[in-house]
């Protein structure tokens, strides 16, 4: 029951945040969200009758095929395909040329995939993002793993980074081991000081933690950011939200009757008061205060504008997740599960916010009635997450050792590479606290300068605007995106990256350019037939092969094949199955 109000509650808040927000993300003409684009050409494609020899239509039931085809090559045959490192297979006793070539865990040097999954499984589909997006993500990108990271590790050695793996999202004792967090957890799932001195402190590895300071950076500098280069059209639409021109969308919109903003106000209050019982007559299993509550509900609010205007733009979205940790983690330490529930009200409620936004831009562009998009969106809000989290349950109740990597087979999904990193997340910020990691009692208190290098960076690039505004490009640098670029790294390897970035680069850039018809005609049809074949291809061999555990196993679906990537190269650290130098 917990669960199910915690997830129910966090989606409905983020309902109401997005419908008091539409007119400022919504109906202006340059918010016009390109994820939605996807949807919007493969409705056209399904719907508009073509004359043409190669219609829309036409086009998506061969890509889709095509698709379909193509993965069970990746998905069941020949899994290797999706992560090839050619210096893992030329160096197999290597760890520094399979730290450089591993895909999954290392640089990606020489790495490849074909498969469509592996390109956008976390930075979603290379097609849809505008090109000058790809570009802030490749330099953000670069400027972390091919400089930042080889010089901390291999220059430097910053915060001993030798000693442990050069990419991963574990946690360490002082000597390169794993870190036992169950010595420190008591019966009721607080931090055991007695214990946690004896063990010490916990580390992470360098690129890790500096994905840390790059979240504190982005953060700060989204506020600066929209506050810059959108606040006086923010404000201007606060003051007058209907005159001057509108797009003929807007205009065609205001034939229907609109949602009064009374029903986004009683879902609120509905919401925040069921949420309260939770946190009140449940709160031994939340272990989230009331007041806790208020507070998520504020800082989700205060972000929803900033971070729904860089979506609606870039088709980028940063992540309130860090900063929702850091700050619960100081005033309420020593308490994971407070600390994931704060989490899921403060960043889960305002990521569903954007979520919403998005698809009210949908009905906008395909002038469904708003009063119809609010009914379906709460009923389809309700269904979908009750059938998600019992879906959940039946996995983690029926598949043996889900969720550690080390216990399961080589080719086995269930991994969890994202829920690792939460879990990571509730131990750093929840258990230990920031104050023992990030604060004066920890290893890594420098990163918080990060916050303010974030907030000057957008500063700076409005100044270069103001002070040469004919050089169009300049407006571009969109500094929560570079910064933010790494965000989903881990669990995102570098391998998702130079993949995304390839494939967008080609269909954004040069098939936009030169193709410009092909480009506009087919582009965002052609991805979603690639998710939509993605996706009836896994559901496929899960139900017919893999649920009744019919693995192929051989050599192409394991791994790829980089044993030794994850080991430490400092002198004297022992770690099993690794060379000790």
């Amino acid at each position: 029951m917990a669960s199910w109000l915690l997830i129910i509650t966090t989606q409905v808040l983020g309902y109401g945040w997005a419908g008091l927000l539409r007119k400022y993300v919504v109906e202006p003409a340059h918010m016009w969200w390109p994820s939605t684009l996807v949807q919007v050409s493969l409705f056209r494609a399904l719907h508009e009758r073509e004359g043409l020899r190669m219609s829309r239509a036409k086009f998506f039931i061969i890509a889709l095929i095509c698709s379909f085809a193509w993965t069970m090559l990746p998905g069941y045959l020949f899994a290797l395909v999706a992560n090839l490192s050619v210096f893992c297979l030329i160096f197999p006793k290597s760890v520094t040329a399979q730290q450089l070539g591993s895909g999954l865990q290392g640089l990606g040097l020489g790495s490849f995939t074909f498969d469509w999954t592996t390109m956008a499984g976390f930075l979603g589909s290379p097609l849809v993002n505008p090109f000058f997006t790809i570009v802030n993500v490749l330099v953000g990108f670069v400027l972390v793993m091919y400089i930042f990271t080889p010089l901390t590790y291999w220059g430097t050695n910053m915060y001993h980074a030798k000693r442990y793996p050069i990419f991963s999202s574990d946690l360490f004792t002082a000597n390169g081991s794993e870190y036992d967090i169950n010595a420190i957890v008591n019966e009721k799932f607080e931090l055991d000081i007695a214990a946690y001195e004896k063990q010490g402190k916990i580390h992470l590895s360098t690129f890790f933690a500096f994905t840390y300071g790059l979240g504190f950076a982005t953060i700060a500098a989204t506020l600066t950011h929209v506050a810059l280069f959108n606040g006086r059209e923010i404000y201007q639409r606060f003051r007058a939200s209907y005159e001057g021109k509108e797009d003929i969308h807007t205009r065609l919109m205001r034939k229907y009757k609109e949602i009064p903003g009374w029903w986004f106000y009683l879902m609120l209050v509905i919401t925040v008061a069921v949420s309260l019982i939770l946190c009140t007559a449940l709160k031994s299993q939340v272990q989230l205060p009331w007041w806790g509550l208020l507070f998520a509900c504020v800082l989700a609010f205060v972000f929803t504008l900033p971070v729904s205007v860089i979506s609606a733009t870039t088709n980028q979205t940063p992540g309130l997740n860090i900063i929702t940790e850091y700050m619960i983690g100081l005033i309420y330490p020593g308490r994971p599960i407070a600390n994931v529930c704060f989490k899921t009200y403060g960043y889960m409620s305002m990521a569903q916010a954007v979520s919403f936004l998005s698809d009210f831009k949908l009905g906008h562009y395909m002038k469904i009635p708003p009063r119809s998009m609010f009914i379906v969106q709460l009923i389809g809000t309700i269904l979908s997450g009750s059938v998600n989290l019992f879906v959940g349950w039946w996995l983690l109740d029926s598949i043996k050792n889900i969720c550690h990597g080390d216990l399961l087979p080589s080719n086995s999904p269930w991994t969890c590479p994202g829920d690792h990193v939460f879990f990571d997340a509730s131990v750093i910020w929840g258990l230990v606290g920031p104050r023992r990691m990030f604060g004066p009692l920890g290893s890594y208190n420098a990163l918080n300068w990060c916050f303010l290098g974030g907030a000057l960076g957008p500063l700076i690039v409005w100044i270069f605007h103001k002070s040469f505004p004919n050089q169009s490009w300049i407006p571009l640098i969109n500094l929560p995106v570079l910064l933010g670029a790494t965000a989903n790294m881990p669990p995102a390897s570098s391998l998702n990256y130079t993949s995304w970035i390839f494939v967008g680069t080609i269909f954004n850039f040069f098939v936009f350019r030169y193709r410009k018809k092909w480009w506009q005609r087919y582009n965002y049809v052609l991805s979603a037939a690639l998710d939509a074949g993605v996706a009836f291809s896994a559901v496929l061999v899960y139900i017919t092969l893999k649920m009744y555990g019919k693995d192929l196993l051989w050599w192409g679906n394991s791994d790829e094949h980089c044993p030794l990537v994850s080991c430490p190269t400092a002198k004297g650290v022992v770690v099993d199955g690794c060379p000790v130098f």
